[in-house]
């Protein structure tokens, strides 16, 4: 399958890259030389040019490509080269086109509301836009429950991938084989789908595999209530989460709105601090503005005076999510100084969500690594849906699949489908009788059904060899 991307920045590296480990033929499109330059190290095809002409995605082998992505920091530019390539891949083809997926990234929402009401495809020629913003806020609300995850990642219907270390503290489950350490937890042992070791390779581990202090695992779990119990039984500290809690947060932009509404539909009570008093009155004129768990205050948020004064200590929570990373980082540590026991940020800039771990930063999303995930799971529309890169442990993904009749694996246990060792399956999600989807444990004895989808764990090379397991 040949994929094009245009944009070498860290979205479209991190995709091809991705792609590139499950033998996928990639070309990389840049107007900028240095991009250009960066992106050599990458087993793909590099061209430096423009995205938008016609002779570079001429060049680019337009005629035989499958899908095509715009991932510039550009809308505008992205959808006219969507609207572009489509039309030259089109006229190579001739009367009998091959189709052509086009997938384009897109920070401004109203966009992604032309998409849902249907038109963007007819004016655009675009067939998915991907905006990121609203699954970091979700990642974010996630891993803000606890200081010691280091990512999480939802799939949905109440499904999450955990990520964190083993520390020593661990004493039931460290030094033992998997099988055995299961024997010593009530309930059973969380399901760990992916692990990295200091100087070895990332692994789906089995059952025989001994887990010892400072691995990084990936843990599949159920329900935020889940979380404490995971964190106990791998040697951290967990800490109560509040019911009813109280967040600040620092900006009325768009994102900031957002994030208020997030937590406010979660039952929490809200303060907004915007220096900006007509983004605060805005704000105030909303539907969100007008929920009485809401107040809006104007105010500057580096100030202790105001800060202070609204009882800041007081809070919870406090994020910060502004245009630019460096004030939010600023905003998030002058209220971790005042009190505030959890803080977390939306970055733009992937290489500070470390750098703020190190901070003392509660939790950081870097929204470029949720656009590509969000974008692989379009490419991977064959499939039923999710795709994600595990951030701490490379070249482990999940994807997920659908059981269908084709596949014959409708109608057997987990434990007669004999699946191989190199994959492990973490969730399987089920539509119920009450026509809501669920997410299910995948015991042995757990009985698959038509229509099942499959999270699984595997390494990108095995994935074209999962797809035709699955009859994708």
């Amino acid at each position: 399958m040949r994929i094009i991307i245009g944009g070498a920045g860290r979205v479209g590296t991190d995709m091809a890259r991705a792609l590139r480990a499950e033998d996928m033929d990639v070309v990389l499109v840049d107007s900028d030389s240095r991009a250009v330059k960066n992106a050599q190290n990458l087993d793909v095809l590099v061209i430096h040019g423009d995205l938008t002409t016609r002779h570079k995605l001429h060049e680019a082998g337009i005629g035989e490509a499958e899908v095509f992505v715009a991932a510039t920091n550009s809308d505008e530019r992205n959808l006219l080269a969507c609207a572009l390539a489509q039309h030259a891949h089109d006229e190579l083809n001739g009367s009998k086109p091959k189709p052509l997926l086009t997938i384009c990234r897109v920070r401004n929402m109203n966009y992604v509301e032309e998409q849902d009401e249907g038109k963007l495809a007819h004016w655009a020629k675009v067939d998915y836009v991907v905006n990121p913003l609203e699954g970091a806020i979700r990642r974010l609300h996630s891993g803000l429950r606890s200081s010691a995850i280091e990512e999480v990642i939802p799939f949905g219907h109440d499904a999450f991938i955990v990520e964190m270390d083993v520390t020593s503290d661990a004493s039931q489950i460290v030094f033992q084989s998997l099988r055995d350490a299961s024997k010593n937890i009530e309930g059973g042992m969380p399901l760990i789908v992916g692990l990295k070791r200091d100087g070895e390779k990332s692994l789906v581990p089995d059952g025989d595999f001994m887990l010892m202090p400072n691995d990084r695992i990936a843990v599949a779990t159920t329900g935020l209530s889940s979380f404490n119990r995971i964190l106990n039984i791998f040697g951290h500290e967990a800490t109560d989460f509040p019911l009813q809690p109280r967040v600040a947060v620092i900006g009325a932009n768009h994102i900031g709105q957002r994030i208020a509404d997030d937590w406010l539909k979660s039952g929490a009570s809200v303060t907004v601090i915007e220096r900006d008093l007509q983004l605060a009155n805005t704000l105030a004129g909303t539907e969100i503005g007008s929920n009485p768990l809401l107040e809006v205050i104007h105010g500057d948020h580096l100030d202790r005076d105001i800060l202070t004064e609204i009882g800041i200590s007081e809070h919870h929570i406090a994020i910060a999510a502004l245009e630019d990373d460096l004030a939010s980082i600023a905003a998030a540590l002058l209220a971790s100084d005042m009190g505030v026991s959890r803080t977390g940020l939306l970055l733009y800039d992937a290489d500070l969500v470390k750098v703020t771990q190190r901070m003392g930063i509660t939790f950081a999303v870097d929204r470029k690594r949720v656009a590509v995930d969000n974008m692989l799971a379009q490419i991977h529309t064959k499939t039923a849906g999710g795709y994600a890169i595990l951030s701490n442990i490379p070249n482990i993904i999940g994807v997920s699949m659908l059981v269908s009749e084709e596949a014959k694996f409708a109608g057997k246990r987990v434990l007669e489908a004999a699946f191989p060792d190199w994959m492990r399956i973490a969730f399987i999600q089920r539509l119920n009788t009450n026509g809501t989807w669920e997410s299910l444990r995948p015991s042995p004895d757990k009985t698959l059904l038509d229509g099942d989808r499959l999270i699984i764990f595997c390494s990108p090379e095995r994935v074209v060899e999962l797809e035709k397991r699955f009859k994708v």
